[in-house]
């Protein structure tokens, strides 16, 4: 790693299994160290920090394709027949390449006349949760941590998903319907990556009133609309995230699964709930 201008202080295995390692810089260079451990451990898991690691008092998660392994609304555009056509958009929107709310829009647009009981036989059928999403959950509110769900895509999925991964509270948008079919609209404003950020920030605030100041947050998510609450928390990892939303992260998980962001806190494994 000096070779890429890295310098090492120490480095040491955290656990017998070999997975984790910390590694220490007299350097205050975090791109640079970044660029070392992708040329030499791709993919990896990894967290770049200028202090050791803690358990959060906030955590924040994007849904769709982070705490689940699906787009929704690409899932429900295969119930209209147009999941190729809405994949494309959505995809487009999460490379940062369109804007989030147009995008959004004419996605839901597409979708008018399908009917409600199309969302229920999605979510019973392909919406699944990621590897690890409820250990880390249920880990960090065992710690103390406030977790909050919150996603551009729809309370219809957002809810039963939160729940049943044991989120606190839960923040997207509503997909408007009448007479049991879809309008094609949206009831309500829209929850975007300034919506995302803000969310964070109060719940910081409503932390800080409760602990005192300095409260530490963290935030997961894999697209450009995750972005701004990628930066604005202490710990932003990217989960097997889109390039924007990876480079802007001071963390990220290319390997393993949502159990590695325990690891890169230093939780142990016989803390965790399973």
């Amino acid at each position: 790693m000096a070779r890429a201008g890295v310098r090492i202080a120490d480095a040491a295995m955290l656990d017998f299994c070999g997975r984790t390692m910390q590694i220490d810089s007299p350097d205050d260079d975090a791109a640079a160290m970044r660029a070392a451990i992708d040329a030499h451990f791709s993919p990896s898991d990894g967290l770049i920090t200028t202090d050791e690691p803690v358990v959060p008092r906030v955590f924040i998660s994007d849904m769709d394709s982070t705490m689940i392994g699906q787009e929704c609304i690409d899932e429900l555009g295969d119930f209209a027949g147009l999941k190729d056509r809405i994949a494309a958009i959505t995809e487009r929107a999460m490379q940062g390449e369109l804007d989030f709310a147009e995008a959004l829009r004419e996605r839901v647009g597409l979708l008018d006349g399908l009917s409600t009981g199309a969302i229920d036989e999605c979510l019973t059928s392909r919406i699944k949760p990621m590897p690890g999403a409820k250990v880390l959950v249920e880990t960090l509110k065992q710690l103390g941590c406030r977790t909050i769900l919150v996603t551009g895509g729809f309370h219809h999925f957002a809810d039963p998903v939160g729940e049943m991964l044991g989120f606190d509270h839960v923040v997207g948008n509503r997909l408007e319907v009448a007479g049991g079919k879809l309008t094609g609209g949206l009831a309500g404003d829209i929850v975007d990556s300034a919506v995302k950020k803000a969310t964070l920030l109060a719940e910081i605030t409503a932390a800080e009133e409760r602990w005192g100041e300095g409260i530490t947050s963290l935030a997961t998510g894999d697209g450009a609309n995750d972005i701004p609450m990628l930066e604005a928390a202490t710990y932003g990892i990217a989960y097997r995230a889109k390039p924007k939303a990876r480079n802007a992260a001071n963390g990220w998980i290319d390997r393993g699964d949502l159990t590695d962001v325990l690891r890169l806190l230093g939780v142990n494994e016989k803390d965790w709930v399973r």
